[in-house]
């Protein structure tokens, strides 16, 4: 995923909540991803494209209360000016399964639960920091290992020009749709997998517009440690394919780039 996270107040829950005793996690999966793309940069930042280096550290869990995922990236490229050239952005959210705290199913149809979300994004250099509380709804899609549509406000608590990061911007929406979908061809294992997001129109703190944006993060893995050592769910190589129509919020910027992509899961 590529969209230094500050120690700060929406860690503490997350902190208390990983102190809780083992019996409440259900499931738990971590992955060590890398991607190399030739990536571009918005035309405010010279709209240069580049190749591109990105670590991330990804996590997903089910707990008692619902689920949580998040992730860290490490972005790397080969051009500085001031975008990913050595930077660090996350992205975490709790999601609170009215079906689980109310110990009885939320359904309506093809929904097979309703969640509480809590999010928070950071990026280090820009200074950027969003709040992103919303409505999850969880669909029973045969052959998807989950299906989720999440409907958030996207709330801003930036430091600003003053700070010297990106500018301040006014508060908007993000809808994201989520989903895996694993599948087996010819008795080896693949999975397509990502997210689409759509986030709307803003203003920065000069009163400048920011453009809607839509991102979509597709990947398509095979589980090549399968074949190479028997062991399944381990090691994938694949593609992740970025759309990224008005990138950051710039409307002169359309990027559409495929990545490679490695995977080790533990």
């Amino acid at each position: 995923m590529n969209k230094f996270i500050r120690i700060t107040s929406p860690y503490i829950p997350l902190f208390l909540m990983f102190s809780t005793p083992a019996k409440a996690v259900e499931w738990s999966t971590t992955e060590l991803q890398y991607q190399y793309g030739h990536l571009a940069a918005p035309q405010f930042a010279g709209g240069i494209s580049a190749d591109t280096n990105i670590f991330t550290l990804q996590h997903a869990s089910g707990w008692s209360f619902g689920d949580v995922f998040f992730f860290i990236d490490s972005l790397h490229d080969h051009h500085t000016d001031g975008i990913n050239d050595h930077d660090l952005y996350g992205e975490l959210y709790v999601n609170f399964s009215l079906g689980k705290l109310f110990a009885k199913p939320v359904t309506l149809g093809a929904i097979k639960d309703v969640g509480l979300l809590a999010g928070f994004n950071a990026a280090k250099d820009a200074k950027v920091r969003k709040y992103l509380p919303g409505i999850r709804l969880s669909w029973n899609v045969p052959g998807f290992a989950f299906l989720n549509t999440d409907f958030m406000a996207y709330l801003d608590d930036s430091s600003g020009i003053t700070h010297g990061g990106a500018p301040k911007e006014s508060d908007s929406y993000l809808i994201d749709v989520n989903w895996a979908h694993p599948f087996t061809i010819a008795s080896q294992n693949f999975s397509f997998e990502g997210h689409v997001e759509y986030a709307g129109n803003r203003h920065n703190e000069f009163g400048a517009p920011v453009s809607y944006w839509v991102l979509a993060q597709p990947q398509f893995r095979w589980d090549a440690g399968k074949l190479m050592t028997g062991k399944e769910n381990r090691l994938y190589v694949g593609i992740e394919y970025q759309y990224w129509r008005n990138k950051l919020g710039d409307n002169r910027t359309i990027e559409s780039r495929p990545q490679f992509l490695a995977v080790w899961r533990f």
